[in-house]
């Protein structure tokens, strides 16, 4: 039995050798067959896909860096601690480009990589163990390749509309690291991401034994996300439902304890699928008297009193940073950077109730929100909100998803698709040292550039501006 472990440990600790050492136009700088030929069983795959560093940690960050739920002072944006590149992705910088791939960009076609792996692995156990056991694994790994797909196209890839010839991500569908990256086109991207998750809630576990793992849940989960993106809110309505179906659990805010600063659990009952952004100094809360990311004010100040997201997610700051806040509500016990971007319930309700709304079912649409804002408010508080009609509804809803989905790597998705509709499109707006930027809606830089490095050493076009 030891030798067994030891030799596990060796074969997995010569694959994430050989996944570490990252080139621009391949996966890894290596021959295909270095790691693949170590993956002879499902446990080798199964502990491939449980490594939680190299699969749920380093998700891209720059969409957060880039939105409007915070703002940096004058002094903050000087930091030292903060790098050039950041600032002008902070100002939205015609030119702003990450010099290096990593890690927003070489992260996420990491784990595509490793994801491959797995699959073209399984294939070949196939006829030799439990199959209930290799369609979980080959679910397992087309979640999270289409996890990592989205991510990245969240970021280089334009927004979803009906120009769906537009260029999409390179989608690296084997492991082979010296095939060509093409990117494709817009509408090819999405398609993969759904035909991956399509497939993975067929093969998926309904089991959940830890949220940093993929099962059913989180493929209906993220189904729900990808679709609410495309405006094909039936399909959104659908998943999100199916999700809701296995689980609906929420965290009565009233058992949390105000003044923690890191009030939330890891893995706590709400994630559906944990994941974690990459650290960025810019997105640094740090503690009351040395901060650098304030939330943004207004956004503070539209939280009713008994509401208590306002005492969970925010802290007032002091020192020279009096009279601003930071945030406090990561469901990753930390006060760094390290923030949450997975799947979780209150989400799966957000994303039903707009689609309710979308399609005209107004109380349905209402009930949803209420149920989930009642585990929100201080106990026997909270009064039921109403809507008059379908837009006072969608109104409604979309300012309870900016509250409660702060600093959760969604509002960027949510800005590029809301900029399609003029109700409530935004131009985004900073002022650091005394000059002011802008970024109106569905400007080209809603699509970031790909990593210089990327371009250097491969074909790939880059991003029109």
């Amino acid at each position: 039995m030891n030798y067994r472990n030891n030799l596990v440990m060796l074969k997995m600790a010569l694959i994430i050798l050989v996944t570490v050492n990252f080139s621009c136009e391949k996966f890894v700088d290596v021959k295909k067959n270095s790691s693949q030929s170590l993956i002879e069983t499902p446990n080798d795959c199964q502990l491939l896909l449980n490594d939680y560093a190299n699969m749920n940690v380093g998700y891209p960050s720059d969409g957060e860096v880039s939105c409007d739920d915070y703002y940096l002072s004058d002094d903050g944006y000087l930091s030292s601690s903060i790098v050039d590149e950041d600032r002008q992705i902070y100002t939205w910088q015609q030119a702003a480009i990450r010099s290096a791939a990593s890690p927003q960009w070489q992260f996420p076609y990491k784990v595509v990589y490793l994801s491959n792996l797995v699959i073209e692995a399984v294939d070949n156990l196939q006829g030799t163990g439990d199959q209930h056991i290799l369609d979980d694994l080959r679910g397992q790994a087309l979640f999270f390749r289409a996890y990592s797909f989205w991510q990245l196209a969240q970021l280089y890839a334009p927004p979803y509309t009906n120009a769906t010839q537009s260029p999409g991500i390179p989608l690296r569908l084997n492991s082979d690291i010296n095939g060509k990256s093409n990117r494709g086109t817009l509408n090819e991207t999405y398609a993969q991401i759904i035909n991956d998750l399509k497939e993975a809630t067929n093969l998926l576990s309904t089991n959940f034994l830890v949220a940093s793992r993929p099962n059913k849940t989180a493929a209906f989960a993220l189904l729900a996300r990808v679709y609410l993106s495309t405006n094909n809110y039936a399909s959104s309505l659908e998943n999100a439902t199916s999700a809701l179906q296995i689980n609906n659990n929420l965290i009565d805010f009233n058992t949390l304890d105000p003044n923690s600063e890191t009030p939330f659990s890891r893995f706590n009952k709400e994630v559906v699928f944990h994941s974690l952004m990459s650290p960025s100094m810019v997105l640094t809360p740090g503690s009351a008297s040395d901060n650098i990311a304030k939330i943004d004010l207004t956004l503070v100040s539209s939280y009713l009193t008994n509401d208590l997201r306002r005492q969970i997610y925010f802290k007032a700051n002091s020192s020279i940073h009096i009279g601003t806040y930071r945030f406090t509500g990561n469901y990753e016990p930390v006060t760094s950077s390290l923030l949450f971007n997975g799947i979780a319930v209150d989400e799966l309700y957000l994303i039903r109730s707009e689609c309710y709304a979308r399609i005209g079912n107004i109380s349905s649409a209402m009930e949803d929100l209420n149920r989930l804002l009642l585990s929100r408010w201080k106990t026997g508080t909270y009064v039921p909100i109403t809507a008059s009609s379908t837009n006072d509804a969608l109104n409604k809803i979309l300012i309870e998803r900016r509250k409660e989905l702060v600093m959760r790597g969604q509002r960027w998705t949510d800005l590029r698709r809301l900029n399609n509709e003029e109700l409530y499109a935004k131009t985004l707006s900073r002022t650091v040292n005394g000059v002011t930027y802008n970024l109106p809606p569905n400007d080209p830089r809603y699509t970031l550039l790909i990593p210089d490095e990327v371009i250097r050493n491969s074909q790939i076009a880059q991003n029109v501006r």
